[in-house]
């Protein structure tokens, strides 16, 4: 094979891989806009403000060091939303039930209910299954939030890798661009006559 063949075949393939790491980028630089709109958008629309400083609400030292940033700032990212998933509403489901989850509860309430089939007018019983049928909905309602809080976390930490992956790709395209040019280049100074 003649050497400005293969030079000619080598460089178009580079330019090739220049173009398609440059699809490539524009790919992952849309996945992760679109990610990271998603995120916000989904998170403003829910309103959600972390409580300010001045509030006590933050006070809590398993709580504060996490959320002082945020404090006073409506919920729009999916740093905010971990923070709050996992520092406020994380914190504050293990204060409702002496550190039980839903599920613990839950199966608290089962036993409950079958002893409350056997004697259905016990106070004593009717009235600690109140308290567990209260704690199970609490818990319910805060395991799932902070479960929709940390998926919207998990989306903006994929539409970051995106955005980085894409920022790789783009090089890539620029150098192999490079090359490619230099090898048109040097593709255009061998002689025909030269072979492998």
């Amino acid at each position: 094979m003649q050497r400005k063949k293969f030079d000619t075949i080598v460089t178009a393939l580079g330019l090739f891989l220049a173009v398609a790491f440059a699809a490539i980028g524009g790919l992952l630089t849309w996945g992760g806009t679109f990610a990271n709109n998603t995120v916000h958008d989904q998170l403003a629309a829910q309103k959600i403000t972390i409580p300010p400083m001045a509030s006590g609400a933050l006070d809590d030292p398993k709580i504060k060091p996490y959320l002082e940033k945020y404090a006073g700032q409506q919920m729009t990212t999916g740093a905010q939303a971990e923070a709050y998933a996992d520092h406020f509403i994380g914190v504050h489901v293990t204060y409702i039930a002496g550190g039980k989850t839903y599920s613990e509860v839950s199966g608290d309430q089962m036993a409950m209910a079958a002893q409350l089939k056997v004697d259905p007018t016990n106070k004593a019983l009717l009235a600690q299954n109140a308290v567990l049928t209260g704690q199970k909905q609490t818990l319910f309602m805060g395991e799932t939030l902070r479960g929709m809080l940390l998926n919207a976390y998990a989306f903006s930490i994929f539409g970051q890798i995106a955005i980085y992956s894409s920022y790789a790709a783009y090089a890539a395209a620029v150098i192999l661009f490079g090359l490619a040019l230099l090898g048109w280049r040097h593709a255009a100074k061998v002689d025909p006559r030269v072979r492998m």
